[in-house]
């Protein structure tokens, strides 16, 4: 199967693009994107390992499990005041 990913901000920089298609077996939840993602030498290596995520526009714990077509936007953490 083959989701969408989406970075804003810092993850953004970091995957020098807002977006990615990424393959995953059937069954494959957003932990297993995130350690896709996460592999070593990718650039995306240095995401936290519990990313905030939202899968099909609503926020979604890590043991969600993805669909073909899925769209999993990666939030990254905001700081202000």
């Amino acid at each position: 199967m083959v989701v969408r990913s989406l970075f804003f901000a810092s993850f953004r920089d970091l995957a020098g693009t807002g977006e990615l298609a990424v393959e995953l077996p059937a069954g494959a939840r957003v932990a297993d994107l995130v350690a896709h993602l996460r592999r070593p030498g990718s650039p995306l290596a240095s995401i936290p390992e519990r990313p905030a995520v939202a899968v099909n526009l609503e926020y979604a714990p890590l043991g969600t499990a993805l669909a073909d077509g899925d769209v999993v936007a990666f939030i990254p953490p905001v700081a202000g005041g």
